[in-house]
């Protein structure tokens, strides 16, 4: 019984592992200039400052079974190019004048899509719980392609 319950975790332990992915950044020409392991069902966010408010930003993304899926947004204010699309999730008062979008989660097509980075106060950024990642410093104004894979 010991052995079946030891293979059994081995099991767990390899299909979670399985599921587990990388978020690449690449710039244009292929180019890799970020990677971060994302388990099944961990998230990121690609963050930014307000390129006329300069407040932070957030779109945030969970790897669901190795899928990339938006699932919230962040954001302090109704600033240009900002707002919530009625239907597209639920927006909900952050408590500080901001409000986030919640419960989007829609399946980015082909678990990838292109980012121009902005300049150096724009900062586009890849953030997980424990790393942060600048795209602009490395690649500010180029089309960076970010992908789970």
């Amino acid at each position: 019984m010991r052995g079946l319950l030891a293979g059994g975790a081995l099991s767990l332990l390899l299909a979670s592992q399985a599921l587990a992915a990388d978020l690449v950044a690449r710039v244009d020409g292929g180019a890799e200039i970020a990677r971060l392991e994302v388990a099944d069902g961990d998230g990121w966010c690609v963050v930014w400052n307000h390129s006329v408010q300069g407040f932070e930003v957030q779109d945030c993304y969970e790897n669901r079974g190795g899928r990339m899926v938006l699932v919230r947004s962040h954001q302090p204010d109704f600033a240009a190019g900002l707002g919530h699309i009625p239907g597209r999730g639920r927006q909900v008062t952050d408590g500080e004048g901001g409000y986030w979008i919640l419960e989007i989660d829609e399946a980015v097509p082909g678990d990838a899509y292109t980012l121009r980075a902005g300049s150096a106060a724009v900062d586009h950024r890849l953030r997980t719980q424990s790393r942060e990642v600048s795209l602009s410093a490395v690649a500010a104004r180029r089309p960076i392609r970010i992908a789970l894979e």
